[in-house]
């Protein structure tokens, strides 16, 4: 591994760690302002169960959008030479 190169860990964390915490804020703002029982009456569900459903769709879109980010932030020679490569 060169010297300049992150490690594969500490690329996960970056992803995820800012993406939980972003996770976290959005599911307390959302379900402040909107009660599950009465968005999901018609349903059988918790407020446990749609809590947890919307923290994980939250950290998802997260995930996507630091995914992203990190691949965009990568010089264009090395996306050429990768593609390259993988012909």
């Amino acid at each position: 591994m060169p010297a300049n190169e992150i490690p594969v860990i500490q690329r996960v964390i970056a992803i995820l760690w800012p993406s939980f915490i972003t996770a976290g804020i959005a599911t307390i703002l959302l379900t402040t302002a909107f009660d599950p029982e009465v968005l999901f009456m018609d349903y059988d569900v918790s407020r446990l169960a749609v809590y947890s459903m919307t923290f994980f769709v939250f950290w998802l879109f997260g995930c996507v959008t630091a995914m992203s980010t990190c691949f965009f932030l990568r010089p264009c020679a090395v996306i050429r030479k990768d593609s390259d490569s993988d012909a």
